[in-house]
């Protein structure tokens, strides 16, 4: 079990301990965890987290490929499978990420924005 987090903080249990995820809400997190991590942060772990973060030195033409290569990298040994990323704008010119992942039979979407 992962414990949860909320804005990259722990959540007390409001009894001295702290709140546990499970299930697709613990998937969810490590998903979106290993999204935005960026590859090679880690020395102990360098193929933890994405490279995603490249993003903007990929040519335009080639980028919607490379966000799913990452995307599909980035999540691999997870127990769910890659089926499309979808790459667009956001506020202020952000790149959006939009992954869809299939887990247990059902879909699992997950939409970050690349900084």
């Amino acid at each position: 079990m992962d414990l949860k987090l909320q804005k990259g903080d722990y959540i007390p249990d409001g009894v001295g301990g702290l709140l546990r995820a499970e299930g697709r809400e613990a998937l969810l997190q490590r998903v979106l965890f290993k999204l935005t991590a960026r590859r090679g942060a880690f020395p102990f772990l360098p193929e933890l987290g994405s490279r995603l973060h490249q993003l903007g030195k990929v040519p335009p033409a080639q980028r919607q490929a490379a966000a799913a290569q990452y995307a599909a990298e980035a999540l691999e040994g997870e127990a769910l499978t890659v089926e499309s990323a979808a790459l667009g704008s956001g506020p202020e010119g952000a790149m959006v990420l939009t992954v869809n992942c299939l887990w247990r039979g059902e879909p699992l979407p997950v939409t970050i924005e690349i900084v």
